[in-house]
């Protein structure tokens, strides 16, 4: 489908310049096309220039220069402006992917080291944990804005827990100790929440110190696909990633207040934590598949689908599974889930399993969480492997490779939501993701030292490519 055409008379020696802006036009008029240009490519050096050494050259500053894409500034959220303004901080926020995403609280906690930490924009991860520390509903972070709204959606499980994973990130990066302590309150109150019981049935269960999630007609972990009141992979239950995250989050608040509050406030969350650890290990293993069911308590009991959530159970800063299993974990996602570019969500050999992602909504739907590849899987993938082999690099490093050259290809400079789970690995869905980009960048700074960086550098990409 043609959606425009252009068209320009020129003679020899003639420029035509043709800007194109999503920008207040008055900010277009302040600069002619030549100091617009140079400008351009004066942020684009200075983004670079500040990033992690590994993004400062070859596909690294590729990487980073495409990260800056899902940071922006969100336009309506007149209350949000005031509160940075007050705080001397500037407003901003991730929009999750292109074209069709808003600001997703899961996919920023996710992102939010790839986009903002690894890439030197410490001022901007900090403004963001603290905006959303703001909207804490209930023990609960918003699930996202809807576009024009103030107010945000709560229905997720995971996304509050994947806020302990980012101010975790944060502190390890930056030592600010002052916004931990600003947090602290709210962290203690979201545990509270999550043990008391809040909304959509998230509740610790009192017999085993596990997290249950579920409610009639919603979708709250990141497998969400929805279409109409079909909700296509509900996992009410006891999921397992939530309980990994769960356990990372009671591991990390121990440690928090064991620092800033002492020893007496930290032990109950190390007692919740130790409970949680020896039911996890006692009711997900599968012994006889030796790995991890992806459900547990679940509608139709416990779910044995091979799926790549597991992992989560030993990428984490705290891995809830016992280590000597860690081996058979990662063999098994290797051998069923691993693609060049990210991770099947679904085992090939489950019936429910989907090769492709085509056809009308439904059809679509039906196959984005059985079978269709993400991209920023690999992330956990990668920290998971190294867990279990921490000198191989070079491993580790080969499997990033497809998404260099997918750079090239669909949306140029950056990494898809999604692809078909078999050859050759079609990409579909949004045609650059946040956390695909944030989750490539954390892991090619994670490998280095294993293979020379190919391509061209990050400023002649930005100059040879993007600006042509």
């Amino acid at each position: 489908m043609v959606t425009g055409v252009l068209q320009a008379d020129v003679q020899a020696n003639q420029r035509v310049t043709l800007i194109a802006s999503t920008e207040d036009w008055a900010v277009l008029e302040a600069l002619d096309a030549e100091e617009a240009f140079h400008a351009e490519m004066e942020r684009r050096r200075r983004l670079v220039s500040i990033c992690h050494a590994e993004l400062q050259d070859g596909i690294g500053a590729e990487l980073a220069l495409a990260a800056d894409q899902f940071l922006v500034t969100p336009i309506g959220r007149i209350g949000d402006t005031t509160r940075a303004l007050a705080a001397g901080d500037e407003i901003r926020t991730v929009i999750a992917g292109y074209h069709w995403f808003t600001d997703w609280g899961r996919d920023t906690m996710i992102s939010l080291e790839g986009l903002t930490l690894a890439t030197g924009r410490h001022p901007e991860a900090g403004y963001i944990l603290r905006t959303f520390a703001h909207y804490i509903r209930d023990g609960l972070i918003p699930n996202m804005f809807p576009e024009g709204k103030t107010e945000g959606l709560y229905h997720t499980a995971d996304a509050t827990l994947w806020f302990f994973h980012a101010i975790h990130r944060y502190v390890e990066y930056t030592q600010d100790r002052a916004t931990l302590r600003l947090l602290l309150p709210h962290l203690c109150d979201i545990v509270d929440c999550h043990l008391r019981g809040t909304r959509f049935g998230i509740k610790v269960d009192p017999k085993d110190g596990l997290l249950r999630q579920g409610a009639e007609g919603y979708q709250l972990t990141w497998m969400d696909a929805k279409v109409g009141d079909w909700v296509v992979t509900p996992r009410r239950g006891k999921a397992v990633e939530i309980n990994a995250l769960w356990y990372n989050a009671l591991r990390l608040l121990e440690t928090w207040t064991g620092e800033e509050r002492g020893p007496k406030v930290a032990a109950s969350f190390g007692e919740h934590a130790d409970r949680a650890y020896e039911s996890f290990n006692r009711r997900f293993w599968h012994a006889e598949g030796e790995y991890l069911y992806d459900v547990v308590d679940g509608e139709n009991g416990d779910d044995p689908a091979v799926r790549p959530n597991q992992l989560f159970a030993i990428s984490l800063a705290y891995p809830v599974l016992d280590q000597k299993r860690w081996a058979s974990v990662v063999d098994i996602v290797k051998r069923k889930l691993l693609t060049p570019v990210g991770l099947r969500s679904l085992s090939p050999d489950h019936p429910d399993y989907k090769p492709r992602y085509y056809g009308d909504l439904r059809a679509r739907d039906a196959a984005y969480h059985q079978g269709t590849v993400w991209a920023w899987l690999i992330g956990p993938f990668v920290d998971a492997y190294l867990k279990l082999h921490p000198g191989d690099l070079a491993t580790a490093r080969h499997a990033l490779e497809g998404f260099t050259e997918h750079l090239g290809q669909a949306c140029i400079g950056s990494v898809s939501e999604i692809f078909d789970a078999e050859p050759p690995y079609t990409p579909r869905g949004c045609i650059a993701q946040a956390w695909s980009i944030a989750e490539l960048v954390r892991c090619w700074i994670k490998t280095a030292g294993s293979s020379p960086e190919p391509g061209l550098s990050g400023l002649q990409y930005a100059g040879e490519h993007t600006l042509k």
